[in-house]
């Protein structure tokens, strides 16, 4: 029998002295369009730096003359695009926006040239975020590639960084800072988190995922075969069901929850326009959803719980920001069992991984752990690695999250704390932040990742340092009014070196009570990751 055999596909062949450029997007078309200017203005940034070397620039593929910009929109899309790109040719991936990294998963997994990811370096739209996803999914699945990024082109760093990548294939980054953890010394900390290893190894929990892969983050997906082993298990849950579960709440319940938050002191800053202000109705939906979520989670017996929201529930449910805040704070609107008979979770707090980000379950669940055990606070929660710059002579990181920081990061807490509504370009249902500046004070910072196939986690200190309320101001100004922020100083870290390092778009922050209590903590953090078998590095300025 003769059977019709596919033609093999005819890519095109590299042209010599020549790199290739594409852009990955964002799955929500408005954020595409809002991006695109920003996006052309860092492709043309780059395309004179590659240039000035006597190289040429072929963008992969065109603008799309129907949406008006040159995203690539979903991993289909990805799949054309590379199809068309020689797979031995100098490629950049330029990033000026959030981008969905499984757009271009697929052609970078199996593309034989050198890779080069490249971000603007700026506050309002989040290239440097994007890169920092795409890159710690480009080390999950162990793609070598180089990165560099850029305020406006004209700094030497990225000229002769670009140069380096054109004639050597590679960028080399400073990573002095980084040490792998020594033996630890005997002390009552490192015994702790030796201890809660070994129970949380012994007596298992369970992570509540409410729809996974989130947000295009590849890399914040922890497959069952490395989460298992260090005592973690997965319940796989349907937003649909939470959605359903909001149905059964009344009225009166969600409203006893705005009632409590106003006793405690949060103010709201209400409209009536549905379309771009916070109003009661979104308000009482997103009250629904922080009971509903507790009480599914009572359901299953969850240790942690994350909700991915934003795809999926985004048309149909004002956003889970302030309901992943409260779960994250000690002090939060009490909610009853089914039956009544419980206050759920009482006078602790449930741990909250946002976007549903496994590398912050993982982290959420072990500082929770660890803090309580301690006595301290263990509301904790993900930043955004948002953007930063120098002021009074140190680098000042501007981290933030889109809403959800736990009230007991701000200095008079719940008092400090004022719901916006979300913007509508990437939140059309609305609902509340918890916004506020997080008050001045000694934290954790960590990330856990995937790299050679195994857990990692990268620990440091740092500072969260109080800025004058002008500069803070024309910060929050810069990037997300709407969002919390949290003005970081890290101890012993560059920002480049941390740029270079940082394996998420995500950083993890806890408070101590002081630099002594915060000293301690990470001590018993790496402790406790050390005893589950995942790779602890520490990063810049860390006593043992």
């Amino acid at each position: 029998m003769t059977y019709t055999l596919p033609a093999p596909l005819a890519r095109p062949i590299a042209a010599p002295r020549t790199a290739y450029l594409i852009a990955s997007g964002d799955l929500r078309e408005s954020a595409n369009t809002a991006s695109w200017p920003m996006q052309a203005q860092l492709e043309r940034i780059v395309t004179d730096a590659v240039t000035a070397h006597g190289w040429d620039v072929v963008r992969g593929f065109d603008v799309d003359p129907d949406t008006g910009h040159g995203f690539i929109t979903s991993q289909r899309m990805g799949l054309e695009v590379f199809k068309n790109l020689p797979t031995d040719a100098p490629l950049i991936v330029a990033i000026a926006n959030w981008q969905y990294s499984h757009h271009v998963l697929a052609g970078l997994r199996s593309h034989r040239g050198p890779i080069l990811t490249v971000a603007n370096f700026e506050p309002a739209w989040p290239g440097l975020v994007g890169l920092l996803g795409l890159n710690a999914g480009l080390t999950k699945m162990g793609t070598s590639y180089s990165t560099i990024w850029t305020v406006d082109g004209t700094d030497a760093w990225f000229q002769d960084g670009i140069r380096s990548w054109l004639q050597e294939g590679a960028i080399r980054h400073d990573a002095s800072h980084v040490r792998a953890l020594p033996p630890l010394p005997a002390s009552p900390e490192r015994e702790l988190g030796e201890a809660l290893a070994a129970q949380l190894l012994e007596e298992k929990a369970i992570i509540g995922v409410f729809d996974e892969g989130c947000m295009g983050m590849y890399n914040a997906i922890i497959d069952d075969e490395l989460l298992n082993p260090i005592g973690i298990y997965k319940e796989r849950l349907s937003q649909s069901a939470l959605w359903a579960e909001m149905q059964k709440v009344s009225d009166a319940e969600a409203d006893a929850v705005g009632a409590w938050l106003r006793e405690a002191g949060m103010r709201f800053k209400l409209g009536t326009d549905e379309a771009t202000e916070l109003t009661e109705n979104q308000l009482r939906w997103q009250y629904k959803m922080y009971i509903a979520a507790l009480r599914i989670s009572d359901d299953f017996g969850l240790d942690a719980v994350g909700i991915q929201y934003q795809q999926g529930m985004k048309d149909l449910a004002p956003a889970s920001d302030l309901v992943e805040g409260l779960l994250n704070n000690v002090a939060r609107p009490p909610v009853t069992s089914r039956d009544g008979s419980r206050v759920l979770w009482e006078g602790q707090a449930l741990p909250h991984f946002n976007e549903v980000d496994e590398g912050v379950a993982v982290d959420a669940l072990v500082t929770n752990r660890v803090w309580t055990a301690m006595g301290l606070d263990p509301a904790n929660t993900l930043h955004d690695v948002r953007w930063g710059e120098e002021y009074d002579g140190q680098f000042v990181w501007v981290y933030e999250i889109s809403g959800s920081v736990p009230p007991s990061h701000f200095e008079n807490g719940y008092a400090d704390a004022e719901a916006w509504r979300q913007g509508p370009v990437f939140f059309p249902a609305g609902g509340a932040t918890i916004n506020g500046v997080s008050k001045p004070g000694e934290i954790v910072w960590s990330r856990v990742y995937i790299a050679d196939g195994g857990l990692h986690v990268d620990l440091g200190r740092a500072s969260v340092v109080e800025l004058p309320a002008a500069e803070t101001e024309r910060r929050k100004q810069a990037t997300n009014p709407e969002w919390p922020v949290a003005n970081v100083v890290l101890h012993g870290v560059g920002r480049d070196q941390f740029m270079a390092r940082h394996k998420a778009n995500h950083v993890q922050v806890a408070y101590g009570d002081d630099a002594a209590s915060a000293d301690k903590a990470l001590v018993a953090k790496a402790a406790m990751f050390d005893r589950l078998g995942v790779t602890v590095h520490l990063c810049g300025d860390v006593s043992l």
